[in-house]
């Protein structure tokens, strides 16, 4: 094995030291006043028992899922209790990544609030180097987990003599464990997160801004400490896991993908190196990814935070692909590369690398077009709010499926173009690429809700208003780059499951899915409908429980005298018990549609179909994530126009105006769309191939049956021709003979 394979782990090393020196200085920071500490203990400590709630049900589910794996058999002889362990290491890793997130958000929080009352300058560089430790630590995680388990797993399994036969299936084989363990927990992670903080939020909303008409996060408001502790377990853990698992699944496919390659020239890399490369790339991604954080700042209050940000994610990307040219020439060989026909070079695998962080990066911009404050369409749902509730719900739809257009266009684009530079190995290697900077993506967005959380607190703790204008407009910022991460998601799922899919034919045994076939073609549109009943038993739990949480807050302001004038404090405690309670019942539905359908299609049907309802699912879920992520985030940030007064046809508007009043309806409805279903659809893909790809071997085709079967097609075909030529033959004499009996009459 070459020494290259423990950089990788060792760059994830190097990651972790830096989170840590990260984490130990924002714990430094000032927490600030003793009532300023109370409100964020009561936040830590409802998200920690959400966690523990959580966890206690996951626990089973990956025991028993493990145990599954383990007996199952697979048909690589002696893997089989390597899978069950593998995928106990990558669900356990997973859940891990988002505690890191979660725990360090809500120490950032509060000392963001400290930090507001000097600067906005102190508030952003406290915010984001609290996401920052996130980001840098969910990377670190997937390649120390990767890296470190290909090393063991390698020296295992793998024949020096043969590095890529039945060894290195097994190799890769157990990995797919790994991430199916990972994208289970992010899946179940994020719809639980997902329902409990926007339970919250809309209970909040409903009954605190529209009925009471109280701002948003006062602490007379019961449902407000759910609600702040929604932003850390959905916003937080939930995306942690999630893009821990995206991560994973991303270098996975590429490696699997790597295997197939054929090289004419010489391998320095011991035969491996299409293998290996992914896992570099990440590595080197992570370091990136730390030296664009540290370009992450603003002078003054005037400071521009997007241009902040978007400088420092920029920068990221430019030195991943400055690093990955030369890596690339020098781990690849130079000869011809071939894999399922199609032709290319280490140069061509390099362009792919570039395409995908280009499509990365117009997917970001795209997103962030469509739903941050001031653009075309975020300021054509506030106009509409002017006339109503009703027209602002037309303007959100209209805005979210009008932005499907040009991400659809660009991914179909990067697919093809990535193909022709290096086949299905150039399409995963673009998602590779793009998700290289995964820690960086993961800094910006973590640092959103945290910015939110600190306004929560700034709020409930009465501070001056000049401290809740600043983390106001870090909120706002936050609120365009979370939709600008979740555009950035699904468009590394579509890309990456792609790679699943082409991975899972190959090991399946197929080499076409023939949608013409009746069986396919159903099983295409069972895949399609997936999606939408995900979304609706998703966004159905959020209403279920947001009408409990309405229910309990107005019993609150009902039943207990003196909440409104403040002199009465409201039972929190109840508020984060219902959100606990229906986000742990509700996520088990939508989880496990995405474990079973692949089994019981695959079983039942056969890989073929399998095939057809992978490749509608993910066409579906990309459309209906991108859809469903800036319709919700147009909404949220209309909503936020009125803050500082929004302009409708000369006249300015602001909080508390009917318009306002429309446009909190909208963002309502948006709520569960961009924060509980909408995200969720880039895991749902995923782990639908994931599963299909684990699988495989159990349902792959015999190549010997099928062949014969090939053959007796075949000579079916010809028989059915011979006889078609022969009755073709007979009835020409025939006519022949009428046309002379005719001329002779």
């Amino acid at each position: 094995m070459s020494n290259i394979t423990y950089l990788v782990p060792a760059l994830g090393l190097i990651g972790l030291l830096v989170m840590f020196f990260k984490r130990g200085w924002v714990v430094k920071q000032d927490a600030g006043s003793p009532e300023m500490k109370e409100i964020a203990d009561a936040i830590a400590d409802g998200a920690l028992a959400f966690l523990k709630a959580e966890w206690r049900v996951l626990i089973v589910f990956g025991i028993i899922v493990s145990i599954l794996l383990g007996y199952s058999g697979t048909l690589v002889a002696n893997s089989s209790a390597f899978i069950g362990i593998s995928f106990l290491v990558g669900a356990f890793i997973s859940a891990f990544a988002g505690y890191v997130g979660m725990n360090i958000a809500t120490k950032s929080n509060v000392r963001t609030t400290q930090a507001a009352r000097t600067s906005l300058t102190k508030a952003l560089e406290v915010s984001f180097t609290g996401g920052s430790v996130m980001g840098i630590g969910v990377a670190s995680l997937a390649v120390i987990g990767l890296g470190g388990l290909f090393i063991i797993l390698y020296s295992v399994f793998v024949d020096p003599a043969d590095v890529n036969g039945l060894g290195m299936e097994k190799v890769l084989e157990v990995l797919a464990g790994f991430s199916l363990g990972a994208e289970s927990i992010a899946l179940f992670a994020r719809v639980g997160g997902g329902i409990y903080t926007k339970a919250a939020d809309v209970g909040a909303d409903l009954v605190g801004k529209v009925e009471a008409g109280i701002p948003e996060d006062d602490p007379r408001n019961p449902a407000t400490i759910a609600d702040n502790v929604g932003d850390n377990v959905g916003d937080v853990a939930g995306m942690g896991a999630d893009l821990f698992g995206s991560y994973v699944a991303t270098i996975l496919a590429t490696m699997v993908l790597g295997r197939e390659i054929v090289a004419e020239g010489v391998d320095n890399f011991g035969g491996i190196s299409p293998i290996l490369l992914p896992m570099v790339i990440a590595g080197m991604g992570l370091i990136a990814s730390i030296i664009g954080m540290l370009l992450v700042r603003v002078s003054d209050d005037n400071g521009n935070v997007q241009g902040a940000l978007n400088r420092g994610n920029y920068a990221s990307v430019i030195i991943v692909l400055i690093v990955s040219y030369p890596l690339t020439m020098w781990m690849l060989p130079e000869g011809n590369l071939t894999i399922r026909g199609v032709d290319f070079n280490a140069m061509d695998v390099y362009l792919a690398i570039l395409l995908g962080s280009i499509v990365g990066a117009i997917m970001s911009m795209v997103t962030e077009y469509y739903t941050a404050m001031g653009k075309r369409p975020v300021q054509s749902i506030v106009n509409q709010s002017s006339t109503g509730h009703a027209t602002n719900i037309i303007g959100g739809l209209s805005v979210g499926m009008e932005s499907t257009v040009i991400p659809t266009l660009v991914l179909a684009a990067g697919i093809y173009i990535s193909y022709e530079f290096a086949g299905l190995y150039g399409v995963a290697i673009a998602a590779a690429g793009m998700m290289a900077t995964t820690a960086m993506q993961l800094a910006i967005d973590a640092f959103g809700p945290i910015a939110d959380n600190a306004g929560g607190i700034a709020e409930m703790a009465h501070l001056p208003e000049e401290v809740r204008g600043r983390t106001d407009i870090l909120d706002a910022v936050g609120n365009t780059t979370a939709a600008t991460g979740k555009g950035f998601a699904i468009a590394s799922a579509a890309l990456t499951s792609l790679a699943l899919f082409a991975a899972f034919c190959g090991v399946a045994g197929i080499n076409s899915i023939d949608i013409y076939k009746a069986n396919v073609l159903a099983g295409l549109f069972v895949g399609a409908m997936i999606p939408f009943i995900f979304s609706s038993l998703a966004i159905a739990a959020v209403g279920r429980a947001a009408m409990k949480m309405v229910e309990e807050v107005r019993r609150q302001f009902r039943e207990i005298p003196g909440i409104m004038e403040g002199t009465a404090k409201p039972e929190y405690d109840k508020c984060v018990a219902i959100s606990t309670q229906a986000s742990i019942k509700e996520m088990v539905a939508p989880g496990l549609i995405a474990l079973i359908v692949p089994v019981l299609v695959g079983f039942l049907f056969g890989p073929e179909v399998l095939g057809g309802t992978l490749a509608g699912v993910t066409v579906s879920g990309v459309l209906m994530g991108i859809f469903q992520n800036n319709a919700g985030g147009a909404w949220d940030n209309a909503k936020k126009s009125f803050e500082k007064g929004a302009v409708i046809n000369g006249e300015t508007f602001y909080k508390k105006s009917e318009p306002h009043k429309a446009a909190v309806t909208g963002d309502t409805v948006g709520d569960p769309f961009k924060d509980t279903s909408g995200p969720s659809m880039n895991i749902l893909i995923k782990l639908m191939s994931i599963v299909s790809l684990v699988i495989a071997p159990h349902i792959a085709v015999d190549k010997s049956d099928a062949h014969s079967l090939d053959v007796k097609k075949t000579n079916q075909t010809v028989t059915a021709k011979a006889s078609t030529v022969k009755a073709a033959d007979k009835g020409d004499k025939v006519f022949a003979s009428y046309q002379a009996a005719k001329v002779l009459n």
